[in-house]
């Protein structure tokens, strides 16, 4: 049932028990309507999805239900036997779950209700976890990862015997990754333990409601959807863009050049949260403010990287009200409730009017109250993100991706997590499977060939004893073959690939890694350490540290001072550009009238493009050819995002290489692509040698792709990941663990043992489906190639055009193979500028 929330809160007494409406009553507050609704459609055995506005109360409406039941339960007797768990809750985010034990833990408190309630995440100590199996709590706040192990344990049935609810927070967030995938096995199971399960799905951000509203019940038979109640309303967002009384770069992701008009927002408000999008845009933005603190203030960092004990010390902090300013990456993006912020800063774009709306939302983390936003773009093409963005928030317009089908890799592993749980049966296991909403469309052969993978290795492996993990028995069950099996199991339990990583540890200065380390400051990855000498510097955590070097794998650091740090780069902290936003930012391009809602800086710099030469239309591309420095230039401007986009590089330039123009190199950004090479590439199009509709055919995406597929590097890289995912290859081992190096080394050799005597391999197959969906942008680049079919605006320049200048600025960072030689530009960003704005 699809509807708005209707019950008046003086219906409550209906629902609630006395101890909360009392409590309600001696706050002089009401419940609001949907929490009542939410309630009424719970205690009638229904599962919902509750979509509300920031503010609006979702969390205690998502408990409500727990509590209330719970309240009148009745008490344990002497000697009776623990109870199991009665809730479940389930983030998205380790400091999240920690919050919510926290907001609820007050009015579980102030009622007097006999309710235990607990986390359980990765940072719980393992005697606690130990404990929590022998007694758990009432309500248990956990993550996928921590699912997944519950269930593949052989009292799992007897654990979860008691349990009702499930809640499920910023369930948007939860089931577009393979995390999602492995959870939504994970409810199958517990669907199978205790057939008469509700689920709760609480989100602020939904672009298509009914995908998450299957998402929430089993799907066998399919097309089962949960109860919907959304929630109007909330008070308009207040947003701004910086406009600077400084240059904005033409390139470039860091806006150092807004500093000190950052640092005074901050001082001007009592407490404020900055985002950005990596991790190394947050330690930079750290020490940059800390550059200008004249005042003191109290300022915090906060991503994935750092120690535990420090996230939590800068929680505690926050909680306190204690910290002017917070820079944090996506760690802070979901649900934390700091009623005390009253600034949200976004330095660079926000690359998703979804994601904007999520983060804006922990400013005044209230329903009737507006939030305060300020967006800092770091370049000039982020000027127009930005622009876009804040309309499409003030539309209401949400972008979040479309849920993919479920991976391949994640069902071996939940297969392989089943069998360390108990025996199981085939064709129970399929039917559970398929009753997960990622799973619904898995064909019983596929099924079958997941399971052969994990009893084998699949057909070129199955001679090694290494890779039979389970083996049939008599009674025709799967069973674990070896203990140590499931050993593995849970200590390579997971979908989250990070990079190979260094713990960070302090040491004295000098002393190298020879002596006991110190402190720890959390872990930073290791092909970057990798490339530093003894007496090398970076930033991380926040200071300015000397690398002193590596032993097995711990980085020995000690104090530094210096302004010339390296600066960690992190693989995989940056968002692509949405769909939605690509759309808009063409849209602003091509609608001179708009332009008055720009920066005048940036406005000028765009009508100077139209006089030089042409601005595109919405649905066209526009491509630029011009000559510099004895080479030849070809900048498409596509809006698609920086994966679509180097996709797109790689195909054009075997294109390019066939047609003889000797392409040296491309280089891509969020918004333009940039090819050059030693033939005038602008007099092959006017010749139609190739012509531009032959060269940007949606035809390259067959036989070019294979092509390049099977030479490039990156199939290995995910493959690399799947192997990870799928139980393959582990990495942690019962006291010791894998180098990246040893993975990878592992990973390659077997990809191309699979490449040359079982290319079908079911992993092989998941690598392919991840690398289309994921690293290649498969899909939207096709969504382009149909869209220009017809619509190739061509400009054949003498010099480079205004728009040209960032992704120029970018060359030299990538080059392809060919039959000449990569030239790299060494003129300055002021000789581009200046050669871009002169002459006619």
């Amino acid at each position: 049932m699809t509807q708005q929330a209707r019950l008046a809160p003086e219906n409550a007494a209906a629902f609630l028990p006395e101890p909360f409406l009392d409590w309600f009553t001696e706050r002089g507050w009401s419940p609001r309507a949907h929490q009542i609704e939410l309630l009424a459609r719970a205690q009638a055995g229904k599962s919902v999805l509750l979509i509300a506005p920031t503010g609006a109360g979702k969390t205690l409406a998502g408990f409500l239900p727990s509590l209330t039941d719970l309240a009148v339960r009745p008490k344990r007797k002497p000697g009776e036997a623990h109870r199991g768990i009665h809730t479940l809750y389930i983030s998205p985010l380790k400091a999240l779950a920690v919050d919510i034990e926290r907001n609820l833990g007050k009015p579980v408190g102030e009622m007097g209700l006999p309710i235990s309630m607990e986390t359980r995440t990765g940072d719980t100590p393992m005697h606690k976890r130990q404990r929590q199996k022998l007694a758990p709590p009432d309500i248990l706040l956990t993550t996928p990862e921590q699912l997944a192990l519950l269930i593949s344990t052989a009292d799992a049935e007897r654990f979860f015997c008691d349990l009702r609810y499930v809640v499920l927070d910023e369930l948007h967030s939860l089931v577009t990754s393979k995390r999602g995938h492995l959870l939504s096995l994970g409810l199958a199971r517990l669907r199978r333990f205790v057939p008469g399960l509700q689920t709760i799905g609480l989100s602020a951000t939904v672009a298509e409601p009914d995908e998450l509203r299957r998402w929430l019940v089993p799907q066998n038979p399919p097309g089962g959807l949960s109860e919907l109640i959304t929630v109007a309303g909330g008070a308009k967002p207040d947003i701004s863009i910086l406009d600077s009384r400084e240059r904005v770069p033409w390139a470039g992701h860091m806006a150092r050049y807004a500093i000190p008009e950052i640092y005074d927002a901050v001082r001007e408000h009592r407490t404020t949260l900055l985002f950005v999008n990596t991790r190394s845009q947050a330690e930079m933005l750290f020490q940059e403010l800390w550059r200008v603190n004249d005042d003191s203030l109290p300022i915090a960092l906060h991503h994935g990287s750092l120690d535990v004990g420090q996230r939590r010390k800068v929680e505690k902090a926050m909680e306190a009200g204690s910290l002017s300013a917070i820079v944090a990456t996506s760690t802070l993006d979901l649900g934390i409730d700091w009623g005390d912020v009253d600034l949200v800063v976004h330095v660079g774009a926000p690359k998703g009017a979804s994601r904007l709306a999520q983060r804006i939302g922990r400013s005044n983390h209230r329903m009737d109250e507006p939030s305060k936003a300020l967006l800092i773009p770091a370049n000039r093409f982020e000027v127009l993100e930005c622009r876009a963005a804040l309309e499409a928030n003030y539309l209401g317009a949400q972008d979040t991706p479309p849920l993919l089908a479920g991976a391949l890799d994640v069902l071996a592993q939940h297969v392989l997590g089943s069998a360390c749980g108990a025996p199981f049966d085939t064709d129970e296991l399929y039917g559970e499977i398929i009753s997960a909403a990622p799973y619904a469309g898995v064909d019983r052969q596929t099924f079958d060939r997941v399971v052969d993978f994990v009893a084998t290795g699949g057909y070129a492996l199955r001679s090694y004893e290494r890779y039979a993990k389970i083996r049939l028995t008599k009674d025709g069950k799967w069973r674990i073959s070896h203990p140590r099996f499931a050993q593995q199991y849970r200590l390579n339990v997971g979908t989250i690939i990070e990079q190979p990583m260094l713990n960070v540890r302090y040491v004295r200065q000098g002393r190298g890694a020879s002596s006991r380390g110190g402190a720890p400051l959390g872990k930073i990855e290791e092909y970057f350490l990798e490339t530093m000498t003894p007496g090398d510097t970076f930033l991380f955590a926040g200071r300015t540290l000397r690398f002193e070097g590596i032993r097995e794998n711990e980085a020995y650091v000690s104090n530094a001072t210096g302004v010339d740090a390296k600066v960690p780069i992190y693989a995989g902290g940056k968002f692509p550009l949405s769909t939605y936003l690509a759309d808009q930012v063409r849209g602003l391009l091509a609608d001179p009238d708009q332009w008055k809602k720009l920066p005048e800086q940036v406005s000028d710099w765009l009508r100077l493009q139209q006089e030089k030469s042409v601005l595109p239309r919405r649905k066209d591309l526009l491509i630029e050819t011009f000559p510099r420095a004895n080479r030849f230039y070809m900048v498409a401007y596509a809006f698609e995002g920086r994966l679509a986009h180097q996709t797109l590089g790689m195909l054009l330039t075997r294109r390019l290489e066939r047609a003889g123009a000797h392409p040296t190199g491309f280089v891509a950004t969020e918004y333009s692509l940039a090819v050059w090479g030693l033939e005038d590439m602008g007099a092959m199009f006017r010749r139609r040698k190739p012509s531009l509709a032959e060269l940007f055919d949606e035809d390259m995406l067959g036989d070019d792709l294979d092509a390049w597929l099977a030479e490039s590097w990156l199939l290995k890289r995910t493959f690399r990941n799947c192997a990870l995912i799928s139980g393959l290859i582990e990495k942690r081992h019962p006291g010791q663990e894998k180098s990246g190096r040893q993975v990878t080394v592992s990973a390659d050799l077997i990809y191309d043992v699979l490449r040359s005597h079982e290319p079908d391999h079911i992993l092989l197959q998941a690598t392919r489906a991840d690398a289309a969906a994921g690293l290649l942008d498969v899909s939207r680049l096709a969504d382009m190639l149909s869209r220009i079919k017809g619509r190739i605006m061509h400009k054949d320049l003498e010099r480079i055009s205004p728009l040209a200048v960032p992704v120029m600025m970018e060359i030299g960072k990538e080059a392809v193979a060919g039959d000449a030689n990569e030239m790299l530009l060494s003129e300055a960003a002021d000789d581009l500028i200046e050669e871009a704005m002169g002459g006619a």
